[in-house]
């Protein structure tokens, strides 16, 4: 086996620069990511005053989740059977489009019926257009030649913390969360439709072009299988930190919600200057070592977080956290759309369907632990998943059978 600063490791330009349609493909699914990020995070800013005006109480609201969490089911079933038959330009922009109409209508919800219903459009439309969009950054990753995944995840993170601003301003101001959100929405769509003739389009697979279409479990190859457990690795440590951040450092140690708030900032902190500049170390070093890298970063600052009862340790820990994560996850999108056989789109889809069972067993396992083990053992469990996903990563290969 290679070692890991083999240069057959390390993406390779196909040119010294890209076309002005590739950098226009690369400003429009920015664009998506920001669409998604910023509209999130205006909508979690706003949550209280939605939850409020409807009378739903903070059990209700928690409940809420699952109308969320059955959107987005319908959503990734649609897009497992569409991919491969449907352009990803076509469906992310479809997406696109929902987010920006639903999130506004969800937000302006007159009674608990509406909200619940308005909440899981919105999380079907927000995975119609994650999905697709992150087969369409793979695409644009392919043919730059060269690391640009994290950037597009910076994106959104950058577009979350946007979001979440203009929510502390509107709240300030007295704008009601609906008019808020519409007026983001307005704009970006504007932006959107400036931008919709630049979308790539997935290449074909080999065997959308050699013939027939293939049977859906015929995607789901040896790598790809690999690549979509380490998708669920990843996600299932970064979401122990974002979900039980805030809670570890109020309660369990006892340090009050302020400092939580903070904690949970520092881990969306390291989350979003990390994607920022993950492309470039990612060049250097290749895609493999940056993922194991990763994983000894999150797992330790896990621990660092659990070490000491004391907030300096859990701020200092989850910022370590999503550093740890931040590039992980952007890096097996790319390498889920580089692998032969299946066309980009049918790749990316592969590992979505591993990741998002992470989003609700996270939460949901470390809270069940709960009742046997206090929490500080219970989060052990994302330091486990962070050795494993080291663990397996030394079995990744890119497209042409090299190590990643």
């Amino acid at each position: 086996m290679a070692a890991d600063t083999a240069p057959s490791e390390v993406l390779v330009p196909d040119r010294n620069t890209p076309s002005a349609s590739d950098r226009r493909a690369r400003l429009a699914v920015l664009l998506l990511f920001v669409i998604e990020g910023m509209t999130l995070g205006g909508w979690t800013s706003r949550a209280p005053d939605v939850s409020h005006g409807v009378g739903l109480s903070d059990t209700g609201w928690g409940l809420s989740y699952f109308a969320a969490t059955a959107g987005e089911v319908v959503a990734l079933s649609a897009i497992t059977l569409l991919i491969g038959r449907v352009r990803t330009s076509r469906l992310s922009l479809a997406g696109a489009v929902c987010v920006l109409a639903s999130a506004p209508l969800a937000a302006s919800a007159p009674t608990i019926i509406a909200l619940l219903l308005g909440i899981l459009v919105y999380g079907f439309a927000a995975t119609l257009l994650s999905v697709p969009s992150n087969a369409q950054a793979a695409e644009v990753e392919r043919r730059y030649g060269r690391p640009v995944m994290s950037a597009f995840h910076g994106a959104f993170s950058v577009g979350m913390l946007a979001g979440g601003g203009l929510g502390i301003v509107a709240v300030s101001a007295g704008v009601p969360p609906g008019a808020q959100i519409a007026a983001s929405s307005v704009v970006l769509a504007v932006l959107l439709v400036a931008t919709y003739r630049w979308h790539p389009n997935d290449a074909p697979s080999e065997s959308e072009a050699k013939g027939p279409r293939r049977r859906l479990r015929d995607r789901f190859t040896p790598q790809l299988r690999l690549l979509a457990v380490l998708a669920f690795l990843v996600s299932f440590t970064e979401g122990a930190g974002a979900y039980w951040s805030a809670i570890y450092t109020a309660d369990a140690i006892g340090a009050g919600a302020a400092m939580g708030a903070v904690a949970y900032t520092s881990l969306s902190a390291g989350l979003a200057i990390t994607r920022l500049v993950g492309d470039r170390v990612t060049a250097r070093v290749g895609r493999r070592r940056v993922i194991r890298s990763s994983s000894v970063v999150a797992a330790l600052g896990t621990v660092t977080a659990l070490s000491v009862a004391h907030p300096a340790a859990a701020i200092v820990g989850f910022a370590l956290l999503g550093i740890g994560v931040a590039c992980a996850m952007p890096i097996i999108f790319g390498l889920a759309g580089d692998q032969p056989g299946v066309s980009t789109g049918e790749g990316v889809s592969v590992v979505a369907l591993g990741q998002w069972p992470a989003f609700l067993a996270a939460p949901a396992l470390i809270g069940a632990l709960t009742g046997v083990v206090d929490l500080r053992v219970a989060l052990l469990l994302a330091v486990v998943a962070a050795v494993a996903m080291a663990a397996l990563v030394g079995r990744v290969r890119s497209g042409d059978g090299t190590p990643a």
